[in-house]
């Protein structure tokens, strides 16, 4: 297992983010894997941190990568967040990204949970990655 491909599957995960026309439309382009100092737009993306397990097949090594996507809203309820968290799960559950190291093997939609947070509202999206590594 090699924690490698990490840094290669977050910049995939942000290009496919960025570059979809529905989650850009919706999100007005606020897509962060980092949130920028001072305010913050009243709905935002922000990729999340990531849990890493070995998923070698003993000829090459691998990881599976479970990460979140965030939407965030300061909206009073959960219609523009849900929409917003739709376009999200459309453009990365099944979606063949490439890496710069490694290859994408997979990705899947896992699970998610809408909550009220602050006055705002939240929905995690979390995926699951199945990566390998280059040869």
């Amino acid at each position: 297992m090699s924690y490698g491909s990490s840094a290669a599957l977050q910049a995939a995960v942000f290009a496919a983010l960025t570059g979809d026309a529905a989650v850009a439309a919706l999100s007005g382009g606020a897509i962060h894997d980092a949130l920028p100092p001072g305010p913050l737009p009243s709905l935002y993306v922000a990729l999340g941190p990531e849990r890493v397990r070995e998923a070698g097949d003993g000829t090459a090594g691998g990881a599976v990568h479970l990460f979140p996507v965030t939407v965030v809203s300061e909206g009073a309820g959960f219609a523009g967040a849900k929409a917003l968290a739709a376009a999200i799960s459309d453009a990365l559950d099944g979606a063949d990204l490439a890496l710069s190291r490694g290859r994408l093997v997979s990705m899947a939609f896992q699970r998610a949970r809408a909550r009220r947070v602050d006055g705002g509202r939240e929905i995690e999206l979390w995926f699951r990655a199945r990566v390998d590594q280059d040869a």
